[in-house]
């Protein structure tokens, strides 16, 4: 079943990347301009300048790159949790302990970053740019930095070379090694919870359970998620950091220490439905193919 864990992995992160991506440009925004006042303030201003398309900046890249991206930690998580839970228990019909779960879904994490590092940072790039719509600036304004994410990718091989792909990467594993172990746990726990023995989740416990597991992962990810930001848009903004920790200790200086915080309700407004359609699309998906 392992292939068919990886389809409905696909799947699924396709159709979660097209429900959360306008509030992911919004959270990209809030981390990394200094402005925008706030969520409201943002989504006027994108749709004042950039209209409609301004809220999906980005997407047409990694509506297939993500989705592969999604593919990996689901198929991952799943291989790792079963590899784990067998060579741990002689009893193999028993439910995998809470920290196999986060053994696994951490193991999950640092799969999607080996995949999905280069797609991240040309997604922030591409949502990161505000150029207006030519319904409002006329065609007279300027033309944005990247045409679209194989310039950007041509753009940024040429200007940094390969390991310009790579910037942010270490911020990227700190956040996503952890939370992914955080991500799978509250949604094992709460299905198991909601969940009669001998039955299997319904549609309004999976949706519940992955929206809460989404909430609870971002809350836990945002700090790391401004600094991965800031770090994969050095250079296009003037800005420079020597690393993780200098980028968090200039960021606080400047800014306080809320800073590691910005887009954290963006997050949470976005993880809930994202996370809830994501994993009822995939728990539905390979219940169909089994």
């Amino acid at each position: 079943m392992h292939f068919a864990e990886f389809i409905a992995g696909w799947i699924s992160g396709a159709v979660g990347l097209v429900v959360g991506h306008p509030m992911d440009t919004i959270k990209v925004r809030l981390q990394t301009q200094l402005k925008y006042r706030g969520i409201i303030d943002c989504m006027i201003k994108i749709y004042k300048h950039e209209r409609i398309p301004g809220f999906f900046k980005g997407m047409s890249f990694p509506v297939l790159s993500v989705a592969v991206g999604n593919a990996v930690v689901f198929s991952s998580y799943s291989n790792a949790l079963e590899f784990i839970s067998q060579s741990q228990r002689s009893d193999r019909s028993s439910s995998p302990s809470s920290v196999e779960i986060f053994v696994a879904g951490c193991f999950s994490g640092a799969a999607q970053v080996l995949v999905m590092a280069p797609v991240d940072l040309v997604k922030v790039r591409l949502q990161n740019q505000s150029h207006p719509h030519q319904s409002v600036s006329g065609g007279g304004a300027g033309g944005p930095q990247y045409r679209g994410p194989v310039h950007c990718v041509a753009s940024i091989l040429r200007q940094e070379g390969v390991p310009g792909l790579y910037r942010g990467v270490g911020a990227l594993a700190l956040r996503d090694i952890p939370c992914y172990g955080l991500y799978f746990l509250p949604y094992e726990l709460l299905c198991r919870t909601l969940t009669e023995e001998g039955h299997q989740p319904g549609t309004a416990t999976v949706l519940v359970a992955g929206g809460c597991a989404g909430v609870v992962t971002w809350s836990c990810a945002t700090p790391m998620d401004v600094v991965k930001a800031r770090l994969q848009m050095e250079g296009v903004q003037g800005q420079r950091y020597g690393g993780v920790l200098a980028c968090v200790r200039e960021s606080v200086r400047a800014e306080g220490g809320a800073v590691l915080f910005k887009g954290l309700l963006a997050n949470s407004v976005r993880a809930f439905p994202v996370n809830a359609v994501t994993f009822l699309t995939y728990e539905s998906l390979l219940r169909g193919m089994q």
